[in-house]
């Protein structure tokens, strides 16, 4: 998969001259719908010979004009690149979000970027599509535009799961109310929290249960408490990823600090070995229960040995 950033530099490389199906949006999270779009454009490009490009933005349209409202990611950039690869993309072109972008009028978005820019034979968008200055564009605008163009434009129904209409901010919500297993039905994959093993406060190691302190490279975070799951290291040293069983923390650690900090924390079942400076991916599967304080360090740790019988239970299913 090629990446390229903007629409410029995909004209400097000349891969605009190949026939592409392209999908548009933010597609934070990658869910079933944004997977949905990707399904459609493969299949207008195979029918053309073509490959299948994605535009994408960054930052979120929300950060430019109301940094303040802005909903909290659900994975980075660099994970939404690769999420976009594993659903089919062959090109990634991430347009910088800028006031002078977002002032593109609708019908010269679809001359100027699209076709022009992009050289796009094909257009695959979601019903609730809206676009140019002033989200003025809907999906008819870009139809007749698109036409005139010459460029095929399919318009992808609502992708529902249960009953519910799959979008980044159900996902969202799902996650801050600690109901992960509803966010794994939309994204199709576990709620997912990456970053790097950095050093903690040592407490783990200084009870005999030592525990991975993550950094976490994105926004969104699950409701605090205590989940089981998996932790993925990545960039094993043959190239791939190995997957542990993991107990997760996310919160303040009420028993030992008062500093009201969150932290991350995951403790690998049956694993020995130095992750620091390492970047895993914590898959987080099923809330446990919620984070408490308790009057013991006893009493911390044989609830969290009956943390870890349940995680074993929980993911053995």
């Amino acid at each position: 998969m090629k990446v390229v950033a903007g629409r410029a530099a995909l004209a400097a490389s000349g891969e605009a001259r190949r026939p592409t199906a392209f999908v548009i949006g933010n597609f934070d999270g990658v869910h079933l719908g944004h997977q949905a779009l990707l399904h459609a454009a493969r299949a207008r490009a195979t029918a053309t010979g073509g490959i299948v490009g994605v535009l994408t933005f960054d930052p979120h349209p929300a950060k430019l004009f109301a940094p303040a409202l802005a909903p909290p990611l659900i994975v980075s950039l660099r994970r939404r690149i690769e999420l976009l690869g594993e659903a089919g993309a062959d090109l990634v072109v991430v347009e910088p979000f800028t006031q002078a972008f977002a002032s593109i009028e609708a019908p010269a978005f679809v001359r100027e970027v699209l076709a022009g820019d992009l050289g796009a034979r094909d257009v695959v968008v979601g019903y609730d599509f809206s676009f140019g200055r002033g989200r003025k564009g809907d999906t008819r605008l870009l139809g007749a535009e698109g036409a005139a163009l010459g460029i095929g434009v399919t318009v992808v129904p609502p992708v529902t799961a249960s009953g519910l209409t799959c979008s980044s901010t159900k996902v969202r919500e799902f996650a801050l109310e600690g109901r992960v297993e509803g966010a794994a039905m939309l994204l199709g994959r576990p709620l997912e929290v990456s970053g790097e093993v950095v050093h903690g406060a040592g407490r783990g190691r200084g009870i005999g249960i030592p525990t991975a302190n993550v950094k976490p490279e994105g926004e969104l975070l699950p409701k605090p408490g205590i989940y089981a799951g998996r932790a993925v290291i990545l960039g094993e040293a043959n190239g791939g990823h190995t997957s542990h069983v993991c107990a997760l923390s996310i919160g303040t650690n009420p028993t030992f600090s008062g500093s009201g900090a969150l932290s991350i924390e995951g403790h690998l079942l049956d694993f020995d070995g130095d992750l620091y400076g390492r970047q895993v991916r914590l898959e987080i599967v099923h809330r446990l229960r919620d984070e408490q304080r308790f009057e013991s360090t006893a009493a911390l740790v044989e609830q969290i040995h009956a943390d870890f019988a349940e995680t074993r239970r929980v993911m053995a299913r």
